[in-house]
């Protein structure tokens, strides 16, 4: 029997960024306490951030966990 895949997590945090003036990766790094390359891999769906790391993305952008991040079944 075929594993099912897990779903994956899509973002709209590169969006996020652009709407709120062009905001750079590098910027929300600092402001939510990782590095660049993190927010690059976020971007690119390589990386699932956790609970407190999209609870920070969020804060930053005021807006709720739902709006930024939300599972797609694969």
């Amino acid at each position: 029997m075929p594993r099912k895949r897990e779903p994956r997590l899509d973002n709209r945090v590169k969006d996020l960024r652009a709407a709120k003036g062009n905001v750079t990766q590098q910027v929300l790094a600092d402001e939510v306490g990782v590095t660049r390359q993190t927010i690059v891999a976020l971007e690119g769906g390589a990386y699932t951030p956790s609970l407190t790391l999209a609870l920070k993305i969020s804060k930053y952008f005021g807006k709720s966990v739902e709006e930024i991040f939300w599972m797609n079944e694969v």
